[in-house]
């Protein structure tokens, strides 16, 4: 049997995704899932982009634990293969991960480099990379589009230079599985040291085909399959780990029947990964998306539900409990204890220190005063919503007033370093005009560019959960927030997404003056 490595870049390509911002703390909680769930390789992003990046990978190569490997994203440059080698020094294995591009039309639009140039600049940087870490991989973007006999002239040159992994990436998701397929073979067949290198592959989704070229890729020789939770990824999104390794296990038949493939990751922990994901990205899972949208496990045709009632594998190929979708089995209100609250903590697979599960409890007592019964998707989303910045702001009070035909007024008391600023409003809406109090108290005008708003829960008293994206400036921002009051859960949103604006103002200043 062979063994194929996850290698998540959720936190690198992930985070590309248009209007997808994380801070350390939200990439540092994101890292511990994937570590949990077993990804062989973690991609913690790109250092040299901005001080934030670098701050946070070292923050993850920190943690990181025997079992995983932390890569760091390079150009073809030296200071580039500098600054990663310092992000990722920190980890017991780390990788820096160079890449340039090989396709005809990037090297003569983008780089502005002939072949040869091209080739030059990978021994060199290459064999840099590794005098800087014994573990180099190197990327041919967009080699899909490439020359072939030119693409495996590059990969020669990079494994002779000391790359022990060569991706092969379908950037813009332009390759069907056949001809991606026969690729990975042709690289397989005709590079010189192949067998001193691991084979990669790192497809994006523009045709809907990045699952099903990893897939095919898999079966063609490469042994470290590229991929982000939910498919998240710049345009359409990169090959989404949950169906790839769904696939591998639903097909075990197929997939280690015929080509001996297998894997190590623990699937029972995907569904929690992916919601945890989507809540800190601001992007939410479509309902019918595969394995994690919630239709997924769904019936409503009478024929189906039939079926499924008789025997569950007429319509289910997999089971929700296979990935971590347990139903309740004990209902939590507002009589039970601690030792009941700590039991479903443990019982749901969060590992929180005494200090965490104080502030949760504090949190499930207020819900639990407003809602009959707590579910595990509302302690779920409480833990999510406490993945936060330091405050800035607090919320003291508020108080809105509307009606159809009243003009809606707000007014806001905000806590700051022990004051209370104080701001009142009006708009069209009750909303909007909280919103535009929020502005007045903390002396800023933001644009907000997005609001969503969605049930935890079902019910009358279900939880509610807003999620804005703010602009001020080139600088953008997401804020969350929950509540049984959908203009307090809004109000909570604006003021998280206000926060991380001024904690990410003090680690810009921060990092300018180190």
């Amino acid at each position: 049997m062979k063994t194929v490595k996850f290698f998540d870049t959720t936190l690198r390509d992930g985070e590309q995704t248009p209007g997808v911002s994380l801070n350390v703390k939200e990439k540092l909680e994101i890292a511990r899932l994937l570590q949990k769930m077993g990804v062989d390789v973690i991609e913690a992003g790109f250092p040299a982009s901005s001080h934030g990046d670098f701050e946070a990978v070292q923050a993850i190569a920190r943690e990181a634990g025997e079992n995983v490997t932390i890569a760091a994203l390079a150009r073809l440059v030296l200071p580039d293969i500098d600054r990663a080698a310092e992000a990722i020094a920190p980890a017991r294995h780390g990788r820096i991960h160079v890449f340039i591009a090989t396709s005809e039309v990037h090297m003569q639009y983008k780089l502005r480099m002939t072949r040869e140039q091209v080739l030059e600049s990978v021994k060199k940087c290459v064999a840099y990379a590794k005098q800087k870490c014994p573990d180099v991989q190197f990327s041919a973007e967009d080699a899909s589009r490439s020359d072939r006999a030119f693409l495996v002239e590059v990969f020669e040159a990079a494994i002779e230079a000391g790359a022990n992994v060569i991706n092969i990436p379908d950037t813009v998701g332009y390759a069907t599985p056949e001809e991606f397929g026969t690729l990975v073979a042709y690289v397989r067949d005709h590079v010189r040291g192949i067998e001193r290198a691991e084979i990669a592959v790192h497809c994006h989704n523009d045709l809907g085909l990045a699952v099903a070229n990893t897939l095919v890729a898999a079966q063609n020789g490469a042994t470290q399959l590229e991929c982000t939770i939910n498919g998240l990824g710049e345009r359409a999104g990169n090959a989404a780990l949950e169906e790839i390794v769904m696939g591998l296990q639903t097909r075990a038949d197929y997939y280690a029947g015929r080509y001996g493939l297998t894997h190590r990751l623990d699937i029972s922990r995907i569904s929690r990964t992916s919601r945890v994901v989507s809540a800190l990205t601001g992007v939410e899972v479509q309902q019918n998306k595969a394995i994690v949208g919630r239709n997924a496990f769904l019936h409503e045709s009478g024929i189906h539900q039939h079926g499924v009632l008789a025997e569950r594998t007429t319509y289910e190929i997999m089971t929700p409990e296979s990935i971590g979708l347990v139903e309740d089995n004990m209902v939590l209100g507002k009589h039970s204890g601690r030792h009941a609250f700590d039991d479903k903590l443990r019982q749901m697979g969060y590992d929180l220190t005494p200090q965490e599960r104080d502030q949760a409890f504090e949190q499930f007592k207020d819900l639990a005063d407003k809602k009959r019964v707590v579910l595990d998707r509302d302690i779920e989303a409480i833990l999510q919503s406490n993945i936060q910045v330091p405050p800035t702001f607090t919320l003291s009070h508020y108080q809105v007033s509307s009606g159809n035909k009243l003009f809606a007024t707000a007014s806001m008391s905000l806590d700051r370093d022990g004051e209370t600023v104080r701001a009142a409003a009006s708009a069209d809406g009750p909303i909007q005009a909280a919103f535009n109090a929020i502005d007045k108290a903390v002396g800023c005008r933001f644009e907000l560019e997005t609001f969503s708003i969605r049930a935890v829960t079902e019910g009358a008293d279900a939880l509610g959960e807003v999620v804005v994206k703010l602009t001020l400036g080139d600088v953008s921002m997401i804020g969350r927030g929950l509540s049984v009051d959908i203009i307090e859960a809004a109000i909570r949103a604006y003021i998280g997404a206000v926060n991380r604006y001024f904690y990410e103002q003090k680690q810009r200043q921060s990092g300018a003056q180190t």
